[in-house]
């Protein structure tokens, strides 16, 4: 994989570099409740600027049905570039039309111009090959060089991502060279005790990566929605707790493999319940209470890890030499379910292991909750792309990088 380090030792003197970024923040209206997705494409676009390039900035938001929507414009992504640059960007209000051309050809070297969503064009995601490539080539027509640098989309299939960098000259930038040198920490010279914290919603999600993980972990600790599916796997009773059914099969035969691979497979022992979803909006008091995992009332359902579950999390991540933790523990957007998430960041802060935060609702969450950066060994900002690299799957954009 060729990375932009080649590229600026070629010289981008007055060249139009497309940078495929990703802007994907989550947003509360108008407002970025979190720019860390931008700030971590900053690298890569001052190392353009500052060496002459014109960058062509462009990136998805959200999931719009193929059309411009003004809910999931990259406008007030634009502006954040500009602030944390501290320079103006211009902001063109289509992909590949009028605008885009204009906004490109106004650049002067060192200046920078931010597309509108890609997604706004039903080309971006297609699955018809032709329309991809069709997209993609009118997309060539605004740059010189492809730079690479939108980790979180890296395993999606689409025009920016997997067909425009089999049509320009393309690198990989800070950002992928970063994300892809960790992850390789975590799968080809793993240092032991190798410990993963898997949480998040639906077990359904993590299945993948659990599979590789078996073989490859030395302890497997697990929170949030998933643990309810593994709790009624073993036969105990989660209330209305979030379940999947249809997946508890599968548990069970992960529950006997970790244990025939000695691989020590820890679940919750408490978990904090209520008989109502917290207002995530209001934050008003939730009131939870704490109950044993085996056996949750039929009426309750479980929101977070309890504080017995917290500790023993804790001891089992105090002597790891390598931590990889995706998923919250649980509903960490209210204060009151926010303490399982909260314990499990500071577990790896207070760890001296190579730490890994994989991006999602983690990353939002370790800087929410008021967490330094700095304190973890990375935050990746691919929470599904990180997954699937684990996975041992082939990444689209990077294939398309590596070509």
């Amino acid at each position: 994989m060729k990375t932009i380090d080649e590229l600026l030792r070629q010289g981008v003197d007055g060249k139009r570099v497309f940078v495929r970024a990703d802007l994907n923040v989550p947003m509360d209206g108008t407002t970025i409740t979190d720019d860390g997705r931008i700030r971590a494409v900053l690298p890569t676009i001052k190392a353009l600027t500052g060496a002459g390039a014109k960058v062509v900035v462009a990136s998805h938001l959200g999931r719009p049905k193929g059309a411009p929507d003004p809910a999931y414009t990259l406008r007030f992504a634009a502006s954040r570039l500009g602030e944390l640059l501290g320079r103006p960007v211009s902001f063109a209000g289509d992909t590949i039309g009028s605008e885009a051309h204009s906004a490109v050809g106004n650049l002067e070297d060192g200046q920078v111009a931010v597309l509108e969503n890609l997604r706004f064009n039903a080309g971006e995601t297609s699955k018809d090959d032709a329309e991809r490539a069709e997209f993609a080539a009118r997309l060539a027509a605004l740059a010189d060089v492809y730079v690479g640098d939108g980790f979180g989309a890296v395993h999606r299939k689409h025009a920016s991502v997997y067909d425009l960098p089999r049509l320009l000259p393309g690198y990989a930038g800070y950002l992928i060279a970063s994300e892809v040198a960790v992850l390789k920490r975590l799968t080809e010279d793993v240092q032991r005790p190798y410990a993963v914290v898997l949480g998040g919603a639906k077990v359904s999600d993590k299945l993948g990566v659990i599979d590789q993980l078996l073989e490859k972990a030395d302890r497997i600790l697990i929170g949030g929605g998933m643990a309810y599916t593994f709790l009624k796997a073993k036969g105990h009773e989660v209330g209305i707790s979030l379940l999947q059914e249809d997946q508890v099969p599968v548990c069970l035969e992960y529950l006997a493999r970790a244990e025939q691979k000695g691989v020590e497979f820890v679940l919750p022992v408490d978990v904090l319940v209520s008989s109502e979803f917290p207002d995530l909006k209001t934050k008003a008091p939730a009131h939870p209470t704490t109950v044993a995992s085996t056996g949750i009332p039929a009426d309750q359902e479980g929101l977070d890890i309890g504080p017995e579950t917290r500790k023993l999390y804790a001891s089992k991540l105090a002597d790891a030499a390598t931590v990889f933790w995706n998923g919250p523990m649980g509903v960490f957007e209210h204060p009151d379910y926010a303490q399982g998430t909260k314990a499990v960041a500071q577990a790896l802060v207070d760890s001296k292991a190579f730490t890994v935060v994989g991006g999602g609702d983690s990353a939002a969450a370790v800087r929410i909750l008021g967490f330094d950066e700095d304190a973890f060994g990375h935050i990746s900002t691919g929470g599904g792309a990180s997954l699937e690299y684990l996975e041992g799957k082939t990444l689209p954009g990077l294939a398309a990088l590596e070509d």
